[in-house]
């Protein structure tokens, strides 16, 4: 489980983190962002019952217009379709929520799955971070598309990813599969070669 992060415990991202450097003025700095819990929710808005539960158990409602992301502090409810959502927590915070909400949708027709283990979180910040990301993402990333709170899935270089961006820096966390997450982090250096970069701890 995701959850039991002993000393032990490895990232796929592990010793893999390329060549560390650069200026301090980089227009990408490249991190990740350790054992982030997420738990797969599925329901209907429509049902109040369905909405107080996960307000209770995560601190807001599953956000309703597509592509969008509702946040509570450092937890957050990412839409992947009208009755599909993704909440991501910080490290060692999902359980907490998870029990809530099994207790909360009991008797319910919805569901939340710990499917923290299959996702890895790559951050990816700084001036130059949409031009470097636009090099493998087809969607539109210009600020009047796709702003902060904003979350879609595409293929970014040919892997299956759900990108968020965070704030106006522009900082985006991308949810890949682990088996994925070195050719990722590997394309993403190359892809910021044109521009100054730096690796930024975890």
């Amino acid at each position: 489980m995701a959850e039991s992060h002993s000393p032990a415990a490895r990232s796929p991202l592990d010793g893999h983190t390329g060549p560390v450097g650069g200026p301090s003025d980089a227009g990408v700095a490249l991190g990740e962002r350790r054992f982030q819990g997420k738990l797969n929710l599925r329901g209907d808005t429509g049902d109040p019952a369905f909405r107080a539960a996960v307000s209770a158990a995560v601190g807001t409602e599953p956000p309703t217009a597509p592509g969008t992301v509702a946040a509570a502090g450092d937890r957050a409810i990412l839409w992947l379709g009208p009755n599909e959502w993704l909440v991501v927590t910080p490290a060692g915070d999902a359980a907490a929520p998870l029990a809530a909400l099994a207790a909360g949708l009991a008797g319910t027709r919805a569901s939340a799955t710990d499917v923290s283990d299959n996702y890895t979180t790559i951050r990816i910040a700084g001036a130059k971070a949409r031009w470097v990301l636009a090099k493998g993402w087809p969607v539109d990333l210009h600020p009047t598309a796709f702003g902060p709170g904003r979350v879609a899935q595409s293929n970014l270089a040919l892997t299956n990813a759900i990108l968020r961006q965070v704030d106006d820096t522009p900082t985006y966390e991308i949810l890949v599969r682990p088996s994925f997450a070195k050719y990722l982090w590997d394309w993403l250096v190359d892809a910021s070669l044109e521009v100054a970069y730096r690796v930024k701890p975890g």
